[in-house]
């Protein structure tokens, strides 16, 4: 169990929730401020002046007093009416990260909810109770509506949730839990579904998976490196130091470090008559270095959002006030995704360029035609090479900007939006293509280096092969392919090859 203290939470606290399914809660600490905010709000519901999301309508019905006998209706009415997401649902470890989000956001003190619905969300969490999100339905401002209603609908005993592997009701996967529905008191409702925390958890999920795909990439092209007998004159760090990019420098010491004591490199160092590699090769450092640094820019943008309360109206205790402002608008998360976005796409773009330079022999430097020891009657890796590069060609659509796409919404109420939860939940996809164009490459790279035989490559990569070789054999003669290329994906979005190699760079 995690102790979270709002405000505070860093990255690797969120990677270790995403990736462990670690269950997590706010510190004690937090209570005090919490209730008060929420007594705030009782008395502004209990009072006769008109206080927007407590004892009004919503959006564009904000004038419309509700009385206080009616406010608990008001706010399950808010939850049920905006249960309108559609799609396949978000995948279990972002709907926890999406939940642990609601828990920062609302554990500052300023949401004006009671520590009860802060329970609630922390012992589904413990428990294993999983709310059925549909993935499509925000459009990334007044909050993530929908996707956070049917986490709130979850909570109430409406819509559906999983428990132990099931999909049932969620009033009854509440009963199994040991849990009880909870009656949503004045502005909770409005608490629960203002909020950025979708669209930041589907980005955050593209940022720590991105992070794994540039890493393994190091490796994956110093492979190729010594499969097409490259030189790693271009890694010199005099070479990166002039320019100064800390991505750059980080990527060209990794490709040093990986690639040092390689007998292929030192069995052409002199007499090449090649002058230069081509880009893909010789342009590593400047382009999956320049992705590194937009990754890190996006990071600190989205740490700051994770610990950030995005919901409205806010409760400000120490003024005693509750006002309407805009935290719920997602620009910040829809800049941050496209930022992601495009590095994904780059760094598939250069990778795919690696593939097709092994697999044509008029550029590999002597490495048989699709890496097949008998062409011809073999194909060897000719359509891998194809997939990725439709691939490719599907991540360089995909990244094109979402956040410049507004539309208005509620009657004109909400009349510019950020879009930042599609453009948040397609990193997903991104990078699952991404890891196959990176599984390929490395089938590829590996085939070639072990065609450069007796000469071997270095340690570290060599213990890359070992890895790859105990799962998936080399391709002697045509086979069925498409497990082969799953597994090696597979092991790049496991981090397995960037562990293998001994990767490690720091956010």
């Amino acid at each position: 169990m995690i102790q979270m203290v709002p405000g505070t939470v860093t990255l690797s606290t969120l990677e270790d929730i995403y990736r462990n399914l670690t269950p997590a809660k706010l510190d004690a600490s937090a209570r005090e401020p919490v209730e008060a905010a929420a007594q705030l709000v009782a008395d502004a519901a209990a009072g006769e002046d008109a206080v927007y999301g407590i004892n009004t309508g919503f959006g564009k019905l904000a004038s419309t007093k509700i009385a206080p006998k009616d406010t608990a209706t008001l706010q399950r009415n808010l939850i049920l009416s905006h249960c309108c997401g559609v799609g396949e649902p978000l995948p279990e470890d972002k709907t926890r990260l999406m939940m642990t989000l609601k828990l920062l956001s609302m554990g500052r003190g300023a949401s004006g909810v009671r520590w009860l619905v802060i329970e609630q969300i922390e012992q589904m969490l413990e428990r294993g109770v999983v709310p059925v999100i549909p993935s499509q339905g925000s459009v990334g401002a007044s909050g993530d509506l929908a996707p956070l209603a049917h986490m709130a609908a979850a909570m109430i005993g409406a819509g559906e949730a999983m428990f132990d592997g099931a999909r049932m009701p969620s009033a009854e996967a509440l009963k199994r839990a040991g849990l009880a529905p909870i009656v949503l008191g004045p502005k909770e409702g409005l608490g629960l579904i203002n909020g950025t925390q979708f669209s930041t958890a589907c980005a955050l999920a593209g940022l720590f998976d991105a992070w794994r795909m540039a890493e393994a990439s190091m490796t994956i092209a110093s492979l190729s490196t010594d499969a097409i007998m490259g030189s790693t004159a271009p890694l010199i760090a005099d070479i990166h130091a002039l320019r100064g990019h800390a991505g750059q420098i980080d990527v060209a010491r990794e490709m040093r470090g990986i690639m040092d004591g390689s007998e292929i490199r030192e069995s052409h160092r002199e007499d090449d008559t090649r002058v230069q590699d081509p880009y893909c090769i010789r342009c590593q450092p400047q382009v999956v270095g320049a992705a590194l640094d937009v990754l890190r820019m996006a990071a600190k943008t989205l740490e700051i959002e994770a610990n950030a309360v995005t919901d409205n109206p806010l409760v400000l205790v120490n003024e005693g006030r509750i006002v309407s402002g805009g935290n719920f608008h997602a620009e910040y998360v829809g800049f941050a995704a496209d930022q992601i976005a495009l590095a994904v796409a780059e760094i598939g773009a250069i990778a795919q360029r690696r593939v097709a330079l092994m697999v044509d022999p008029t550029l590999s430097h002597d490495l048989p035609p699709f890496l097949t020891p008998d062409p011809g009657l073999n194909s060897g890796f000719m359509i891998a090479e194809v997939t990725t590069a439709a691939l490719m060609s599907e991540n360089k659509h995909l990244a094109n900007p979402c956040v410049t796409d507004s539309t208005p919404t509620s009657a004109n109420q909400e009349d510019h939006v950020s879009m930042a939860a599609h453009g948040a939940l397609r990193l997903g996809r991104m990078n699952a293509n991404l890891s196959v164009i990176l599984g390929v490459e490395m089938l590829c790279a590996a085939q070639g280096v072990e065609a450069r035989a007796p000469l071997k490559t270095s340690a570290r990569l060599q213990d890359v092969l070992a890895m790859l070789r105990k799962d998936i054999p080399a391709l002697a003669e045509d086979r069925y392919l498409a497990p082969d290329i799953e597994e090696a994906s597979a092991m790049v979005r496991a981090g397995r090859v960037a562990d293998a190699a001994g990767v490690k760079v720091t956010a």
